[in-house]
């Protein structure tokens, strides 16, 4: 379904992708880990060409290009398949929860506004925000407020979501609520990529875990694998480090 091959990106003199491959099948939770600078954002900012990658290859269904070769009409085609979760919620201030999921409907995929505004109604719904359709984002909590920008993510129905770290501005007493709303997306079949420091969380839902660390996939797999029996070195320091409580063999 969608896959990257020897993804490549510096910043001024600074590498932060050196040659990262990816593959997602239809269906799949793919969990991505690593320290904050191991080039998971960037990773998935280059997906979605809010980043441009300096060499690499793409292929999304029929969609085969080299990255730095993407034509506009590529680039929208992409973005059609695509939804975006970002860390920030990104919601326009000025409209409402609904008018804010019916933007991208409107103005992008040229729906009419009654339809449009039906389909919103069906996203906010599933994520438990119907109720506050007519709030504008200052009138919302921050979980509220990413819950309105999954709805926008969900709204055109995209063949992958893509979340960059959709709990790490939000309170410790809000992040349960997002976590259960992508829950049950994946309890779906919605192929997703995530990009998330909830280890327990990643834990349950990831169908293929990847570590990265200084640009590169260190190691990936199951969950299983990558949690209870990791095989590297590195990712068993991160692990531990991170999990407290868990001691690997190195």
């Amino acid at each position: 379904m969608l896959k990257i091959t020897n993804v490549r990106k510096s910043f001024n003199k600074n590498e932060i992708l050196k040659g990262v491959d990816l593959t997602v099948e239809k269906g799949d939770v793919v969990v991505i880990l690593g320290p904050s600078g191991s080039g998971k954002t960037t990773l998935l900012r280059i997906l979605d060409f809010l980043e441009t990658a300096d060499s690499g290859e793409l292929e999304f269904d029929e969609i085969k290009t080299p990255f730095v070769h993407a034509n506009k009409k590529t680039i929208l085609n992409v973005r059609r398949k695509t939804g975006f979760v970002y860390q920030n919620y990104n919601l326009f201030a000025n409209k409402t929860a609904l008018e804010n999921v019916m933007e991208g409907l409107v103005t992008a995929r040229k729906i009419p506004k009654d339809q449009a505004r039906q389909i919103a109604e069906n996203a906010l719904k599933k994520v438990g925000m119907l109720d506050r359709k007519n709030y504008y984002p200052s009138q919302l909590s921050g979980g509220q407020q990413q819950r309105v920008g999954i709805a926008r993510a969900i709204a055109p129905n995209p063949d992958v979501v893509l979340f960059d770290e959709p709990t790490s501005a939000l309170d410790p007493e809000l992040v349960g609520e997002i976590l259960s709303v992508i829950k049950e997306l994946a309890k779906e079949g919605t192929t997703m990529i995530i990009v998330t420091h909830e280890m327990s969380f990643a834990e349950e839902v990831a169908s293929q875990v990847i570590f990265m660390d200084g640009g590169v996939v260190v190691e990936k797999g199951t969950s299983q694998e990558i949690f209870n029996h990791p095989k590297e070195d590195r990712t068993k320091q991160f692990l531990q480090r991170v999990l407290k409580n868990v001691e690997y063999v190195i």
